[in-house]
């Protein structure tokens, strides 16, 4: 039987595909065994190993099932998602995987609306613009695009999860794209605060230095009630899965939502922007 040698410095899909036979190897297993393990050919075993085939969720969900890593920190899963995500920040990918799971989501924005609550109008601007300015290829732009419509649709399950959200004045008054495309973003904003399972704040500009947060934060409670927060600056971004670090944040964020608006008052303000647009 031939062999294909493996470079896992190529790409990042060769790069799954190495670890995927060293980990086969390890435990033992042919590619047969695997394929059972997994419910896929070994022929769709051998085409991953050797990059031949691009793996998919699915298939990164079962080898983390096979190899008993699930809930770990280096799973397949978070290795397809850099893969499919390669032009977002460091840990951000793995975060998403999280907030699919979460019961609880709390989030704080700076400058621009969140993804979770982005019309695809909105969305489509930024990955534009980002575009233009040499940041991403039109490609990734694409991916930006299609992972936020991926985690809207990801938070429809039964029962949905409880999600608060405290956004900046600056969010709501920073205009993007055509005004219709603004119109179309605050209304988006106005029928979440509508939701059973939603709450949304508005931290006003003068809220001056009560303000605990500078960045965008963002806070999961996983259904075993441990708590995960991500935060970014413009280069990097920082997934912290130590509950005993993450309780700070939680303690300011509730500071944060006893300071800011509420969602009454921050519903007035945006239906009052909304009439100056067209």
């Amino acid at each position: 039987m031939n062999r294909k040698e493996l470079n896992p410095d190529s790409s990042p899909q060769a790069a799954f595909g190495a670890r995927l036979r060293r980990s086969r190897e390890a435990h033992g297993w042919r590619q047969d065994d695997l394929a059972e393990r997994t419910g896929y050919s070994s022929t769709h075993v051998s085409a991953v190993e050797t990059g031949r085939k691009v793996p998919t969720l699915r298939f990164a969900r079962s080898a983390d099932i096979a190899f008993g890593i699930v809930g770990t920190g280096d799973t397949f899963e978070r290795e397809w998602r850099e893969i499919r995500h390669g032009s977002l920040l460091e840990g951000f990918p793995e975060y998403v995987g999280h907030e699919s799971r979460a019961a609880e989501i709390r989030l704080y924005e700076v400058g621009v609306i969140p993804g979770l609550l982005q019309t695809p109008g909105y969305a489509s601007v930024l990955a534009g613009s980002a575009v233009k300015r040499g940041a991403i290829t039109p490609e990734q732009a694409e991916e930006r695009v299609t992972l936020v419509a991926e985690r809207q649709a990801a938070l429809a399950r039964t029962p949905p999860p409880l999600v608060f959200v405290v956004l900046d004045e600056s969010c709501i008054r920073r205009p993007i794209g055509e005004p219709a495309v603004m119109a179309a973003q605050l209304d988006r904003l106005i029928e979440f605060a509508a939701g059973p399972t939603t709450v949304l704040q508005i931290a006003p500009f003068d809220m001056g230095e009560r303000r605990p947060f500078n960045l965008p934060v963002y806070l999961l409670t996983l259904p075993d009630r441990s708590l995960m927060s991500y935060a970014e600056s413009a280069q990097q971004g920082h997934l912290e899965r130590e509950s005993t670090s993450v309780l700070p944040l939680l303690t300011a964020y509730h500071q944060l939502q006893a300071e800011a608006q509420s969602q009454a008052a921050s519903v007035a303000l945006i239906e009052q922007l909304r009439k100056g647009t067209p």
